[in-house]
């Protein structure tokens, strides 16, 4: 079958009401719309740098579905696979906002929204099968029975097409019934997919190992091709079928918000492996949107056009 998506992902989008002045929430009297979700901000970034990408997810029939939606049609990405359920509501969040570099409060409402309703049955294989690469996080597998079953049925589909898939572990204990399910659940996720992008702190939680080369050691060994370990301000580590290495952070003058990092880390890792580029260029790249996104106070608004990251001239110049 013929590709004509570059990645596709599922997950849940929810409305973000980011804060425009500093204290409580409660007291916060100005709040400015965004998009938020692991893996549309993922898909958005991916987008921009001129990928074709699909999103997969359930929304309800509200003001902030048609806002999701437009936003994510905006950006490029491919929602044919986005359902608005009569009836349903929309997941949305408070976010406060932070100038000391620190992070920043977050209020989730999401329970029994739409997305938490998705399951299996809602996902069409054939139009996964469009795309060269899955992207999952463990974000969505949290949320319920249904949507875990989503995350699996689609990792399944796109390994017996031989595509590949990455996983984000982007540990929400808080969705979880207790830790040990959070790690058996997730390790077993990882377990079956090609790339992994764990945080130290996530992959000491879910190898008990401390070492970036050990927590990476722990996932090459259950199967694993690549394994990137985020180290915040020491950079990342990765250790795939092409060798190991380590690769420095980028410069940041003045943290703003953390929020979103891991996710702009990811678009450069799946963005440049899926040009064919070296592993360590890869690295780089997500290193450098990585240090953008924390720049900026929303999840999406550091994340580079394709002609940002071409002036920026981080990378060597491409195989081929």
């Amino acid at each position: 079958m013929s590709t004509d998506l570059d990645v596709v992902t599922l997950g849940e989008a929810m409305l973000m009401l980011v804060a425009g002045e500093t204290g409580p929430l409660e007291d916060v009297q100005t709040f400015h719309k965004r998009t938020a979700g692991a893996e549309t901000n993922v898909a958005i970034g991916l987008a921009r740098l001129g990928l074709k990408v699909g999103w997969a997810s359930r929304l309800g029939s509200d003001s902030m579905a048609r806002y999701l939606l437009g936003e994510m049609q905006r950006e490029g990405v491919d929602c044919s696979q986005v359902v608005c359920e009569p009836g349903q509501r929309t997941g949305f969040q408070f976010k406060g906002r932070v100038d000391d570099g620190s992070d920043p409060p977050v209020e989730y409402h999401r329970r029994g929204s739409a997305a938490s309703r998705m399951g299996a049955a809602h996902l069409d294989d054939a139009w996964l099968r469009r795309a060269r690469h899955l992207h999952v996080t463990g974000v969505f597998p949290a949320l319920a029975e249904g949507t875990q079953a989503a995350t699996r049925k689609a990792i399944a589909a796109m390994r017996g097409a031989g595509r590949t898939v990455s996983f984000d572990p982007n540990l929400r204990p808080t969705l979880w019934a207790s830790p040990e399910l959070m790690r058996a659940t997730l390790n077993d996720l990882a377990r079956q997919c090609d790339w992994i992008l764990p945080g130290i702190e996530e992959g000491r939680f879910l190898t008990g190992h401390a070492e970036p080369e050990r927590i990476a050691a722990f996932y090459r060994a259950r199967g694993a091709r690549l394994v990137v370990v985020k180290l915040g301000a020491d950079g990342a580590y990765f250790d795939g079928e092409a060798g190991s290495g380590h690769i420095p952070a980028c410069r940041v003058e003045r943290v703003v918000d953390t929020v979103g990092a891991g996710d702009g880390f990811a678009v450069g890792v799946i963005s440049a492996l899926l040009e064919g580029r070296p592993v360590a260029d890869a690295v780089r790249r997500g290193a450098w949107i990585g240090a953008r996104a924390v720049q900026v106070r929303g999840d999406t608004e550091g994340l580079p056009t394709r002609g940002q990251l071409e002036t920026a001239g981080i990378e060597s110049p491409a195989r081929g």
